[in-house]
């Protein structure tokens, strides 16, 4: 007889504090890679130690987390519980209408794309090197077949705007969930 546990909901009550931008995006990594529910967000002003990304959890999951962490050698400078009436955490993914357009931005980076063609319009955005070329991958290109950003570039821009891309695919494709 097979048992099927329950996926946990995400209560992202604690957050994982980085000093360096490539910590916190190789967390988010090895931690959804290892079966937990994270989120990479911007926390507080007042949390943060030197990096604008940090990773939403579920506290209670703490301890495996930071074996994870440790056992992957990812740097991250502590684990925080979020108190009740914390302000300024940040999604980071916001979403725009405009008619007949969809902007999607995620941090600093912005990707627009047509709605009945599912074309992409547009990006913006960053101050990333790497931004012209990853403008000239995508502009033009449906949605469906443009290249992944976190692929062809290998800056929290290209990051952002890899966020921006699944996010647009999302709302294309009717996806309900995140």
């Amino acid at each position: 007889m097979a048992f099927f546990r329950k996926k946990p909901s995400f209560a992202g009550d604690g957050l994982v504090l980085f000093m360096d931008v490539h910590d916190a995006m190789q967390a988010e990594k090895v931690l959804s890679r290892a079966g937990y529910l994270v989120k990479l967000v911007a926390p507080p002003p007042e949390l943060r130690r030197g990096c604008d990304l940090a990773v939403a959890i579920n506290l209670v999951e703490q301890p495996g987390i930071e074996r994870v962490l440790k056992e992957k050698e990812v740097g991250y400078v502590r684990v925080t519980p979020l108190k009740a009436g914390t302000e300024g955490i940040l999604e980071i993914v916001k979403i725009t209408d405009f008619g007949d357009w969809t902007m999607v931005k995620a941090a600093n980076m912005k990707l627009t794309f047509a709605k009945k063609s599912g074309v992409i319009v547009n990006t913006s955005g960053g101050g990333c090197p790497d931004i012209p070329q990853l403008h000239a991958e995508l502009i033009d290109k449906p949605l469906t077949e443009a290249p992944r950003p976190r692929d062809v570039g290998f800056t929290l821009c290209a990051l952002m705007l890899d966020r921006a891309l699944e996010e647009c695919l999302r709302l294309w494709r009717g996806d309900e969930t995140e």
